[in-house]
């Protein structure tokens, strides 16, 4: 029988981790070069996968989907905190490698959420379709994660990384993965226009020199002051400080010395 959403009750699909990969830059290169960008991009992604111990969930993923510059595929959730911690580490260590020898250098932004889609193995390109798939590619198209991996060095950054915010409190906050929470920017991810704003969170493995920006001449030495009365005290910020870029992203030094609650 045909669903008619609102109609009558369904059985909700079993939860994946979505994982979803693009490549910056991809549509500048020729066009007789990008399917083999592209079969690099699987290729890179599976080995750091396989190093996460994710090999038989790659060989046998819920979905894969190729985007022409990336792809999104559904995993396994009891995966996810390996998805957040060690596998954007050694994608960039595997990128690494890969663009010390290769003449197209290769950066990659990397979206990660979690949320109830059907799907089905055996044809696995034609389904993990429904709006976490959806918010998973506007994470992945998101303001703050082009502007980091736009601003980081092409050199030492690899790999730019946004989280759900539903990924961040279930799996990284809850302590699920192996990754500090502070290791994360939250940031408002919103997407030029599309109607999509949601609370998302970024983390960068490998953050090049020049994302650290303009370091203050003096020592920060704000005087104490009293906190106003009933107003919660925010995020407290420690060590240098830097510029933001244009508004839309803070730097990533943020990232390393804001603390949540302001604790």
């Amino acid at each position: 029988m045909k669903h008619i959403p609102f109609a009558r009750s369904i059985d909700l699909p079993p939860y994946r981790a979505i994982l979803a990969v693009d490549a910056k830059g991809f549509t500048a290169e020729p066009g007789s070069a990008q399917e083999a960008i592209s079969k690099n991009l699987l290729d890179l992604v599976g080995d750091a996968l396989t190093g996460a111990g994710l090999g038989a969930e790659w060989d046998r993923p819920a979905f894969l989907g190729p985007t022409g510059d990336g792809f999104a595929v559904g995993l396994p959730p009891r995966v996810l905190p390996y998805l957040v911690d060690p596998f954007p580490r050694l994608l960039q260590e595997r990128l690494a490698e890969h663009n010390r020898q290769a003449h197209d250098r290769l950066q990659l932004r990397v979206s990660l959420h979690v949320g109830p889609l059907p799907a089905d193995p055996e044809n696995p390109n034609w389904t993990g379709n429904g709006d976490s798939r959806n918010d998973t590619h506007r994470l992945l198209d998101s303001v703050p994660v082009k502007a980091v991996l736009a601003a980081a060095s092409p050199r030492v950054t690899f790999v730019a990384c946004i989280f759900s915010d539903r990924v961040f409190e279930d799996v990284i906050a809850a302590g699920y993965a192996g990754m500090e929470p502070d290791r994360c920017l939250p940031v408002t991810a919103t997407v030029d226009g599309k109607a999509f704003s949601r609370q998302a969170w970024l983390y960068i493995p490998e953050v090049s020199g020049n994302l650290l920006g303009v370091m203050p001449a003096e020592p920060l030495a704000a005087p104490p002051s009293r906190p106003m009365a009933g107003k919660r005290p925010g995020p407290r910020i420690s060590g240098p400080r830097v510029k933001r870029n244009d508004g839309q992203v803070a730097t990533t030094v943020e990232s390393m010395t804001q603390h949540r609650g302001g604790e």
